[in-house]
């Protein structure tokens, strides 16, 4: 399994994969926003796309499925709760089916947060990839958590992370829908200011480029995420400060974040 990610230099900041099989020269096209930039990286590679998967149906994610589907045929492939709202979408998936394409497999998450559609994609370690990679789309980005803005729901996502992420080896890549790294870590300084993993990693992104950002392992985000910190000391200490009467659960310090980070 081969993974090319491509950053689409739009105001939202989306990251677009090509996912390829090089036995096969077969390849998966995964949350297509710039279509023909696809169709355009497939043929660089001498890939043909057999498959476009969104995590979910937000536009951003989708829009360039037509283009994809029109020069190849592939089908489009989401959660079942999406069915109606991805236009021409051929197969509704659920949690635990495995999609195959060549030496491609990937398991299906249901990882409803962000929506209540929302997908993300575990390629478990085998013979043909020696470590975990985890495709999150807009559930989980580097030093964050996505966002619950428009359909999404705060506690959903929070349920998402204990049942579906959290239990994932550290081992694992993470590859988001987007790049936020560089603003997300100074979210993640301002509610624990002494990290010095988030310090590190701040100073070593801050000249980068998009399409240059590094792949974390979810072991790094768990040393610098708050989200993925919720029994740190110093960030319940900085919480409190702004919620006073902060509930001692991870599900109200969840939830504090993700209101702060809302606004920031």
């Amino acid at each position: 399994m081969k993974i090319l990610r491509r950053y689409m230099f739009n105001r939202l900041g989306n990251f677009n994969y090509l996912i390829g099989c090089e036995q096969t020269q077969q390849a998966i096209a995964l949350d297509p926003l710039d279509g023909q930039q696809m169709l355009d990286l497939a043929e660089q590679q001498g890939w043909q796309i057999k498959l476009i998967i969104n995590t979910h149906e937000h536009h951003d994610h989708i829009e360039g499925n037509p283009v994809v589907a029109a020069a190849t045929g592939a089908e489009i492939w989401a959660h079942k709760n999406a069915l109606g709202k991805i236009p021409n979408q051929a197969r509704g998936l659920v949690a635990g089916d495995i999609v195959e394409l060549g030496s491609i497999r990937l398991k299906v998450l249901y990882t409803p947060g962000h929506t209540p559609v929302h997908l993300c994609l575990l390629a478990e370690a085998d013979e043909h990839n020696p470590v975990p990679v985890l495709f999150s789309g807009d559930t989980l980005f580097n030093a964050c958590a996505g966002n619950c803005f428009n359909g999404g729901d705060v506690d959903t996502m929070y349920d998402t992370f204990v049942s579906q992420l959290n239990p994932l080896p550290d081992e694992t890549l993470l590859h988001p829908g987007h790049d936020y790294m560089k603003n997300n870590l100074a979210f993640a300084l301002s509610r624990e200011p002494g990290n010095s993993d988030a310090l590190s990693w701040q100073a070593k992104v801050k000249n980068v480029e998009h399409d240059d950002m590094p792949v974390m392992t979810l072991g790094q985000e768990r040393t610098y995420n708050p989200f993925l910190r919720l029994h740190s000391d110093a960030i319940r200490s900085t919480l409190k400060q702004e919620f006073p009467h902060l509930g001692e659960g991870d599900r109200d310090v969840f939830k504090a974040l993700r209101a702060l980070r809302d606004k920031w």
